[in-house]
Order: C-alpha cells, then structure tokens, then sequence
C-alpha cells in the first residue's frame, strides 16, 4: 500500500499540518508506505485549458505540463491513498489546494461521456481546518464543499471528509488586532477538542491506507 499525505496550508507546523502528520501515522500502522508534501514549497499552477488531455494521442488522460506539481500528480495515480488537509479561507479550501484539483482531476475526466480515464482505486481523506465553529460549517459550508469533494470521485475509490473546527490561530491574540475572538475560549476548544481530532485523523488514515 501506498499513501500520500498533502498540507495544503501555508503553515508547516499549525493545525492542518499536525493534523495531517497524524493521518500519515494512522496510515504507516496499516502498513502503508507514505510520503508528505508541503504543497506550498512547490512551484506549479493550476490547469491552463491547453486540453492536451483530451487529445487523440499519447497525452490523453495526462496533465501535459511539467513543473514541481507533476511527480505529485504521478505519485497519486500511483497510489492507492490520498490524505490532503486545506485550512478554509473565504469558505473553501486554500488556492494551492485548489489548483492541485484543477490538475489532477481535469485531466482524467472525460469530455465524451464524463466518466473517468483513471482505471486505477485511490481512496481519498480531506480534512478541512476552520476558524468557524462546527455548527456554522454544518449550517453554511458542508454543502458549497461538497463540490469540490465530488471531483474525488474520478479517483474511483472511497472518500472521507473531516472538518476541523474552531481552531486556534496564533499562539498570542493580543499582539494582532483579532479582539472579535477570545484567546481563553480558543486556547479551551484546543485542549478539549483537538486531541479529538487528531485521533480522528489518525483513525481515517488507518482505515483508507488498509
């Protein structure tokens, strides 16, 4: 088994990123062979519509250009694993995220019929790390994302999302004009809750890599 863990944040070492390093144990003690990557170290972009994809020759079902993002994409058609976490900014998942989408999925989907080029099983976990409380990810998000999880789909495999709610942003909130939240309440929601969290992290990553 092969599993590749993602960090879709800017941040190597907050929330997302403890959050992912946990999936990536729950997946070695299934005993899957695993590599992490911090998206943001890459230089790449998004899907340019060159539909070299879509072509009648050697390029079809494959994302045509080369940059740090190809060996990714590669890995993950190689896989049988994808764990990725995004922090929410604006209600969706980071632009490198997103851009990470754009390429893997487009280039699989086919224009005749909609169905997927991809012939291989990759099993998907996505968690999403959020300011917002869990009732408003309920109430105003989990729907809007839902599109983005449906794109996972083409990858032929199961699919498990887990938010992760009112997380706590810096470690000092009265340095930054951030008075809107409370530094005591976020500081007792991390030592309550995120344990949680990163047990359930561990426990998907267990079950999809297994």
């Amino acid at each position: 088994m092969k599993t590749i863990v993602i960090n879709a944040s800017p941040r190597k070492t907050w929330n997302t990123a403890e959050i992912m390093q946990a999936a990536q144990k729950g997946a070695e003690s299934a005993g899957a062979e695993t590599e992490y990557f911090n998206l943001y170290d890459l230089v790449f972009k998004g899907c340019r519509s060159c539909l070299a994809c879509k072509l009648k020759t050697n390029t079809k079902g494959k994302c045509y250009w080369k940059d740090d993002l190809t060996d990714v994409i590669n890995k993950i058609f190689d896989a049988n694993c994808l764990l990725i976490g995004s922090p929410i900014y604006f209600g969706q998942p980071t632009s490198e995220f997103r851009a990470l989408v754009e390429r893997l999925i487009f280039c699989i989907m086919s224009y005749d019929d909609g169905t997927s080029y991809f012939t291989g099983k990759v099993n998907v976990g996505i968690f999403y790390t959020m300011n917002a409380p869990k009732e408003f990810y309920e109430q105003s998000m989990k729907e809007s994302l839902a599109t983005t999880e449906y794109l996972f789909s083409f990858l032929n495999g199961e699919i498990v999302t887990y938010p992760v709610c009112d997380t706590i942003q810096i470690s000092d909130y009265s340095k930054f004009n951030m008075a809107g939240f409370s530094q005591e309440a976020k500081e007792k929601q991390w030592i309550l809750q995120f344990p949680n969290d990163l047990e359930k992290a561990f426990e998907i990553g267990k079950e999809l890599s297994e």
